[in-house]
């Protein structure tokens, strides 16, 4: 049989092959075509060919191979066409059948007073900084203590026990240092500086309902001309009538902190105050600290004090959840318990 009539073999039993296989088309691909191939073992027989045949030969062995080459990917679709249908009528969704609830999640209770705070404040034109680059929660020595006032040998680092990673290097004890890195970079000819920090904050405690070693902060700061402790009282006014009612107020008494001068402690009442109610009637509860900001500090961030005055507070939004939903234990909110979290739907408060 010469070569020609091969060809024409191969080309007709390749299309009953096609037509019949229900298997792997790669693998009758490779069987027909490949290197070792049935037509590429054929076609080596070129070379016995008289050179005047070679043209007729070749121009058949083309047509053989485009007759497979299109055979095989009408086949490959073909037989995809078929899977897929096939998969579709399996997948059929019924869409008489009654629908199922999913569990939505939803932001976790701090996450939800935090978002509370930044929106307030960024109501006021204060600026969010929670970056990592301009409020890490590996601080320097010198901007967590130092730059607040808090020299080496200073005893009120005594109130903050620190977990130091080198003698210089800690986890920070307060979001304070991001006042300092804000000052750095302000442009005062633009305006104030108002600005709040939200975050993580560290500390070596013993846990146990009211204290944690890891908690949450938010630093807020003013820096301007003529800043008075008047502007403080009304900021933390708005704040805590944003996150409890403007029903309640609060009241501000002496205190210390190294970082400001004066400084206060802040308390809000715990009931709702009337204009007929009597002083001795309001229930009052410790919140949060805050005060002028000392001179020193200015000073140290390259302010003139002379020129500009400050004030700065600290906002624990741990200690908001606790008050504003009545939880006894601070460890409830970091114990992933889904009963106690979803009690906190931000719909439904």
């Amino acid at each position: 049989m010469s070569l020609i009539e091969d060809l024409k073999s191969l080309k007709e039993t390749a299309v009953k092959r096609i037509n019949a296989t229900e298997a792997d088309i790669e693998a009758l691909r490779v069987g027909l075509l490949g290197k070792k191939g049935e037509l590429t073992l054929l076609l080596k027989g070129m070379k016995d060919v008289a050179p005047e045949d070679r043209k007729t030969v070749g121009e058949i062995g083309n047509d053989v191979r485009q007759k497979i080459t299109t055979l095989l990917s009408e086949k490959k679709a073909a037989i995809e066409e078929q899977r897929l249908n096939e998969q579709l009528a399996s997948e059929t969704v019924d869409v008489t059948m009654p629908g199922s609830n999913h569990h939505v999640g939803q932001p976790h209770v701090l996450q939800q007073i935090i978002d509370e705070i930044e929106q307030h404040f960024l109501g006021l034109g204060f600026e969010v900084i929670d970056d990592i680059v301009d409020s890490p929660e590996v601080e320097t020595d010198e901007y967590n203590f130092e730059r607040e006032n808090l020299p080496k040998d200073h005893p009120a680092r005594d109130m903050q026990d620190t977990f130091y990673i080198t003698p210089e290097i800690l986890l920070r004890t307060q979001t304070s240092p991001v006042q300092s890195r804000s000052l750095e970079k302000h442009d005062f000819s633009k305006g104030p500086l108002k600005m709040i920090a939200p975050g993580k904050v560290y500390r070596r405690d013993t846990d146990d309902a009211t204290h944690s070693h890891q908690f949450h902060q938010v630093e807020g700061m003013v820096v301007g001309e003529n800043i008075t402790m008047a502007d403080l009282k009304g900021t933390l006014l708005s704040i805590m009538q944003e996150l409890f009612g403007e029903k309640h107020q609060i009241r501000m008494r002496p205190s210390y902190f190294p970082f400001t001068e004066p400084s206060v402690e802040v308390d809000v009442s715990w009931n709702e105050v009337t204009p007929d109610m009597k002083p001795e009637d309001i229930q009052w509860i410790e919140v949060l600290g805050a005060g002028m900001t000392h001179p020193n500090v200015l000073r140290m961030d390259g302010i003139d004090p002379e020129k500009y005055s400050a004030f700065a507070f600290g906002l624990g939004p741990d200690r908001f959840a606790m008050l504003k939903y009545g939880v006894d234990d601070i460890r409830q909110f970091y114990l992933n318990d889904v009963r106690f979290l979803s009690q906190f739907n931000r719909k439904g408060n």
